[in-house]
């Protein structure tokens, strides 16, 4: 069997979107399940557009996510270059075969003169203009016009291939008429380019979002002309947000960028994982898969061609069930750079995160969770006065604290039991009103391994505060 050959073809316009980090997420997994390669080429011919550390932007962010890159502009390959700014002398021999052989003409119409014609069709009821072709024959060269360069499609051919989400497809030539294959720039089009790459590049497979439908009837006319064998199409399902449209870069709602989920603390792993079910089906119930089983299971006839749900909610799910497996030291590189506040020691820091770990959804959380510990509190009315209502409970609590030597939470927690049983207390009246004296909050993690954190220092200042006001 042929090795698989699949390649992620970004632009290098913008950072990885999370559609694109999901195209190249499948055709990772569908090239490592098989043994094959997996190649990053980037299609830079829109030279406007294209921003500065655009592709660098996508293979770190790639790497990052856990995609091990086989081939790419930065490492190089068999197969390069693997800019296509880099590959414009190639896609010129291969449309000066086609204008010998008559495949391609030149068309000299202007820009003025298309627009014109685009506005006549849509006058007369024509919904999607097509070329008119009035150039394929005794076109007539203009001065100061560089023509473009167009290739001939059969008006009555149908175009049909079996898509591994869809099932078959057909397009009819006369839905797309003669289409640009060169601009009058000299910059070949996408849909040219595109084919010739993925033949000289051997790509074996294309998994691509569905947008790419109409462009792939072109694309196997092209394979045709030069005789070559069609790689096997699969175009992915949409991914929909909560208002169950398409996600949008403009939808401010939603991070769009994989950077971004970096930056707030998201572990790659989980993102890995949450990506690789959005628009295919384990075959269970199971959710949370390292990267090795999923290129282990990973089969593509579970791809699904139904809209995929971007839900926020399951990816906090997600990434929190990773945290709570990170060890001591994998928690501390995870957590520490969102601390910027040298008020708490390393060991504090260290307790802290263990305290709420398990409670975590973004990294980012623990900026707000460790105010906690450094930042001065106030208590509203009605939770202060419950626990005025309950100051022995307070009192009591604060003596035995200041009696006793020792200070981790078993021992706390044994205080705070016997102050129950002299004062014949238990259950929201015991440990509540503790908690609002030392934190202000009703609610929170283990108010014993809070206490910890603080010291006993200041857990018996916070309570003495409390009780003298």
């Amino acid at each position: 069997m042929k090795k698989r050959r699949l390649r992620y073809a970004p632009s290098p316009t913008g950072s990885l979107h999370i559609g694109g980090a999901r195209t190249a997420l499948f055709n990772y997994l569908l090239a490592k399940n098989s043994g094959g390669d997996f190649i990053i080429r980037t299609e830079d011919t829109d030279i406007e557009r294209n921003i500065e550390g655009g592709e660098l932007n996508q293979i770190e962010n790639l790497e990052w996510l856990g995609l091990v890159i086989d081939e790419d502009a930065i490492k190089g390959g068999d197969f390069g270059p693997y800019r296509q700014t880099e590959r414009i002398h190639i896609y010129n021999k291969y449309i000066d075969k086609l204008l010998k052989k008559g495949i391609a003409y030149e068309c000299w119409c202007s820009s003025e003169e298309l627009e014109k014609d685009r506005e006549r069709q849509l006058a007369s009821g024509i919904p999607s203009p097509r070329y008119s072709g009035k150039c394929s024959t005794n076109p007539e060269p203009k001065k100061d016009i560089t023509p473009s360069i167009r290739i001939r499609v059969p008006k009555e051919e149908v175009f049909t291939w079996n898509d591994g989400v869809r099932g078959g497809i057909s397009i009819t030539g006369k839905d797309f008429g003669d289409w640009v294959i060169r601009k009058s720039n000299g910059i070949p089009t996408y849909n040219f380019a595109v084919v010739i790459d993925d033949h000289l590049m051997k790509i074996t497979d294309v998994l691509r979002g569905e947008e790419h439908i109409s462009n792939t009837a072109k694309q196997i006319h092209l394979f045709k002309q030069f005789g070559w064998d069609i790689p096997r199409f699969f175009h992915l399902s949409i991914i929909i947000g909560k208002d169950k449209k398409k996600l949008s870069k403009r939808d401010e709602k939603t991070l769009q960028f994989i950077h971004l989920y970096k930056e707030r603390g998201y572990l790659p792993e989980a993102i890995f994982n949450f990506l690789s079910l959005l628009g295919w089906s384990t075959g269970n119930e199971k959710e949370i898969f390292s990267k090795e089983e999923l290129i282990k299971i990973f089969d593509e006839k579970r791809l699904s061609k139904a809209p995929s749900f971007f839900d926020i909610n399951k990816l906090h799910w997600i990434n929190n069930e990773y945290i709570k497996k990170l060890n001591e030291k994998e928690l501390w590189d995870f957590l520490n750079p969102f601390i910027k506040n040298e008020d708490l020691s390393k060991e504090q820091k260290k307790l802290i995160f263990k305290t709420f770990q398990s409670q975590i959804k973004e990294g980012i959380e623990i900026i707000e969770l460790t105010k906690l510990f450094t930042m001065n509190f106030s208590v509203e009315k009605e939770p202060k006065n419950f626990a005025i209502e309950n100051i022995e409970v307070i009192k009591e609590f604060k003596n035995k604290l200041k009696s006793n030597n020792d200070w981790d939470a078993i021992t706390i927690k044994s205080l705070m039991m016997k102050v129950g049983e002299e004062l014949e207390t238990k259950g929201r009246k015991l440990m509540m009103p503790i908690r609002i004296a030392t934190t202000g909050k009703e609610h929170g993690p283990d108010i014993a391994s809070i206490l910890t954190i603080f010291g006993k220092e200041k857990t018996l200042q916070r309570l003495k505060e409390f009780i003298n006001e």
